[in-house]
């Protein structure tokens, strides 16, 4: 039976941070849908269609990732994926405990997906999409936070 995990996110925008979840996830699983998000309730720098073409090109070299987008349950996405696991990246204390109540209510609604942490490497403990979108935003170099297409597209953004 293969693996699949969904890796579910805003990636408004993808980071290095990101990426290396997804990468040693594509070692763990035989496939990882990246499923990005769209949150009506939010305001985006990027459309879903941006993001997930950044995702696609940041990604094209695991041949193991798919780039999909989702609304609504995530759980519900996930069964109609047949995935059976949830792959999420944990940074701090405080992403657990987040973490925690997604992944139990995400039990409570459907026991057989599973949800896998992985801890960030250390070298990302501090990225988030949010700080890198307020240093691209005063012109500030971003260079070594995400992938160079994600550079360009929020030079573009911020010109």
């Amino acid at each position: 039976m293969e693996r699949l995990a969904i890796c579910p996110g805003s990636f408004d925008p993808v980071t290095n941070g990101h990426l290396d979840i997804i990468q040693r996830g594509t070692k763990v699983f035989d496939q990882i849908i990246v499923a990005v998000l769209n949150n009506q309730s939010k305001a985006p720098l990027f459309s879903v269609e941006e993001r997930v073409h950044l995702l696609q090109e940041v990604t094209k070299d695991f041949p193991n990732v798919v780039v999909d987008s989702f609304s609504g349950l995530l759980v519900d996405y996930a069964k109609a994926k047949k995935a059976q696991a949830i792959l999420r990246g944990l940074r701090a204390v405080s992403d657990f405990e987040y973490e925690l109540q997604i992944a139990s209510m995400n039990r409570n609604l459907n026991d057989e997906i599973e949800t896998f942490f992985i801890m960030t490497n250390n070298q990302y403990s501090f990225l988030s999409s949010s700080m890198v979108k307020e240093v691209a935003k005063y012109h500030a170099s971003v260079t070594d936070l995400v992938p160079q297409a994600v550079e360009i597209a929020l030079k573009a953004k911020f010109k």
